[in-house]
């Protein structure tokens, strides 16, 4: 180390900090660094260029020279005296290296990034919209541009932004400190848009940890790299508004919700076998969805994360779409695109849990930050991850703010939200000895219905209109009754019980569904206790279990005759509807998240009449307001005959408002033709069949009633009035009177 005893006393640091900073080791940079003296009316600046032989100091405005430093660390730090100069001024630093000098901006002469509400909001845990001040913006400070960083790390002793600008070294750009909320912060000016960054996190031991992501940022490397890059929040030229003033109504209870359930990377590949980027999917998915009937569009989680086998259910750049298919703008583009052809977008969300990749949120600090450090409430056994610690603030508004960062950023409609049975309960898939009751002695989370609750409330209130929907596979009361009626407040919760119980009765031989027919019949005992969705998701496409068409018996004609009435009782029975991709086409073969749907497919009568028959359904649900307007509403629904499980026939019907004319719907779950076949309705006259599953057009043998029947007088099934109808076999009918005026 140089001498430096002649330096006024006051004006130089302790050597032991000085060599503290060339080590990396110091926690506090701008005590050492920048203009210092001001005060006392003695200027002098302090400056860290490891590699420069000289250090110069010059006035900013005029670009004349005020300074020369002196090394007093051979590791790179300079300092010295400004003469002249009593008040703090604009400068910048010129460094010789060799025979070439280069002009830089001093990180340590800029101000704090955060302001005063900024450290408020994050101390009390609200700030909802935290990710505008942390992560990585390009921002103009001082009138000069840069990057302002900031990251949450309250228990580490050093932070530092390392990336490509300054070889990954975590010496050069050491952060201020934030006490108030644990927050570090800088601004690097002259840092540009794509640069790539971590951050380089020294604990409280002095230990250096892995280079962490940032998790707040808004771009990251393609994986499997995992850098983040700079890029700041979205921009984008939103031509949406006209969708977005109907959006809300496109949500409601009482309108025709159907959703198509897409895994981006894989539902069609390029000429080379690539997946589509965003602009390519929006070209051909969006007039797939048009031409089939869709309202809503489904991604699997979109969020970046390292393994692609994850499926986006993994995630650790919540604030980032994954670069896999393109820049955050394609993606903006995607969601506009959609809005501009009257597609709703959800996207799947996952709060409850992430990877333990050590480049991610693991352990960020040297500490249990965003998990528990307990793992029976902090490591899920079944996905071998870390799941979030709900109760701390600062955690919560992580996740909080990140629910409305889609909605607000991306104009995303919904989030369908992950998992969210295995963030109810503190026993979820654990042995008795696995997990720690709470403090009233039971299995319930406190603190992720407290969060859940506080999200899908703020969303109510800031993005009316928009809201979360559930997956959620228990009996959890008022999973979507309102808040305020001390519901978790979701807009809607999956139907997983319908979805189990119905499929497993559609695998059974029909000669055996006569003993089975409470597993057809048991989800209208619950159907209106929540605002249900009826999924038939990617989960049952996947891992052994088959696609939908070979669940199904028999031969290949009976294979896709039963699909065929599955998809019209879905259709048919109160919900709103969401299918997988490759379902519309009766795709042979499970879904392979790295290959595509087999659209080959369609070129094949059996499978053009699926993709038909899906088009007509979307059609007549849409059309008709007995299908739709009372989904989540008792007074929808009727049973005419569920008893008859001797021929495994079901009838019922759906009701609209008042006025509206109801629809008759009847299944026949056997291979059996079923003639002369009587069943109650509640009014007269011709009754029009708007659907036939086994109609020739869909594959199926063309049985049916010449369009419709008229019904008699003779009453049946506590109705006035009978029709007499022909069963297809392995088939579903809907008829609606064909009143005058159309009514």
């Amino acid at each position: 180390m140089s001498d430096h005893s002649e330096s006024p006393i006051g004006q130089l640091p302790d050597p032991a900090e000085i060599d503290a900073l060339v080590r990396g080791a110091h926690g506090d940079p701008f005590h050492i660094l920048g203009m210092h003296g001001a005060e006392e009316g003695r200027l002098t600046v302090r400056a860290f260029v490891p590699g420069a032989d000289a250090v110069e100091v010059t006035d900013r405005k005029s670009g004349r020279r005020v300074a020369e430093l002196r090394q007093l660390h051979d590791g790179g730090f300079f300092a010295g005296p400004v003469p002249r100069r009593k008040n703090r001024f604009p400068y910048r630093l010129r460094a010789r290296f060799g025979d070439g000098s280069q002009e830089m901006e001093d990180p340590y002469r800029f101000p704090p990034v955060l302001g005063e509400l900024d450290l408020h909001l994050m101390a009390e845990g609200s700030h909802r919209q935290i990710y505008h001040r942390l992560g990585a913006h390009p921002v103009t400070l001082e009138g000069v541009e840069g990057v302002s960083f900031a990251v949450w790390a309250p228990n580490a002793q050093r932070v530092s932004v390392v990336g490509d600008f300054n070889n990954w070294d975590g010496r050069c750009h050491p952060m201020r400190k934030r006490h108030e909320v644990g927050v570090w912060e800088l601004f690097i000016p002259d840092l540009q848009r794509g640069a790539l960054y971590k951050y380089e996190i020294i604990d409280a031991r002095g230990q250096r940890l892995p280079l962490k992501a940032d998790p707040l940022a808004f771009e990251q490397e393609q994986p499997p790299a995992t850098s983040s890059r700079v890029h700041g929040l979205v921009e984008h030229d939103w031509r949406d508004g006209a969708w977005l003033q109907r959006r809300g109504a496109a949500l409601d209870v009482a309108e025709p919700i159907s959703i198509y359930e897409v895994h981006a990377g894989s539902w069609r590949r390029g000429e080379e076998g690539e997946p589509l980027d965003y602009d390519r999917l929006a070209d051909q998915l969006i007039a797939h969805v048009k031409d089939l009937g869709f309202t809503h569009i489904e991604l699997l989680p979109v969020s970046e994360h390292p393994f692609g086998g994850s499926w986006g259910y993994q995630p650790l750049g919540l604030f980032a779409p994954t670069r896999r298919f393109g820049p955050p703008e394609a993606f903006a583009r995607f969601v506009d695109r959609c809005h501009q052809e009257g597609i709703g977008v959800i996207i799947d969300w996952v709060p409850a849990h992430f990877p333990s990749d050590e480049h991610g949120l693991g352990r960020f600090d040297g500490t249990a930050l965003y998990e528990h450090e307990d793992p029976r409430l902090g490591f899920h056994h079944d996905w071998n991850t870390l799941i979030y610690n709900f109760g701390r603030r600062e955690v919560s508004n992580f996740l909080q703010a990140n629910a409305l960062f889609w909605l607000s950023r991306y104009h995303v409609d919904a989030l369908r939200v992950d998992a969210v049975a295995s963030m109810l309960y503190l026993d979820y898939s654990r042995e008795p000895e696995e997990w720690i009751p709470n403090r009233y002695g039971g299995n319930e989370n406190l603190d992720a219905i407290a969060f859940l609750r506080q999200t899908n409330a703020n969303i109510a209130t800031e993005f009316p209109g928009t809201g979360c929907i559930a997956e959620e596979s228990t009996a959890w009361p008022g999973v979507s009754r309102p808040t305020d009626e001390d519901g978790l407040g979701f807009a809607y919760k999956w139907n997983m019980g319908w979805m189990h119980d119905t499929l497993e009765y559609m695998r059974k031989d029909p000669i055996y569904r006569r003993h089975h027919q409470d597993q057809i019949t048991f989800s209208l005992v619950y159907a209106f206790s929540e605002n249900f969705i009826l999924p038939l998701s990617h989960d049952e496409v996947v891992y052994g279990k088959g696609s939908l068409l070979n669940k199904m018996p028999g031969d290949q004609w009976q294979k896709f005759a039963n699909l065929r009435a599955y998809y019209a009782f879905m259709w048919g029975h109160p919900g709103k509807k969401l299918l997988f991709m490759g379902g519309e086409i009766a795709q042979e073969r499970e879904w392979d998240h790295d290959g595509s749907v087999d659209w080959h497919l369609t070129e094949s009568p059996l499978h053009a009449g699926m993709m038909a028959l899906l088009r007509d359904l979307n059609r007549v649900y849409r059309d008709l307001p007995a299908l739709h307007q009372r989904d989540c509403d008792e007074r929808g629904f009727q049973w005419i005959d569920a008893s008859n499980a001797a021929q495994s026939v079901l009838a019922f019907l759906r009701k609209g408002e008042e006025g509206t004319a109801p629809v008759l719907v009847i299944l026949n779950f056997t291979p059996e033709v079923r003639r002369n076949y009587r069943l109650g309705v509640p009014e007269g006259g011709y009754w029009r069949e708007v659907l036939n599953s086994d109609a020739e057009i869909y594959g199926g043998s063309n049985v049916g009633n010449d369009g419709g029947i008229a019904a008699g007088s003779q009453g049946l099934h506590d109705q006035p009035h009978s029709i007499e109808l022909t069963l297809p076999p392995l088939g579903a009918l809907m008829l609606t009177p064909a009143r005058e005026g159309g009514a």
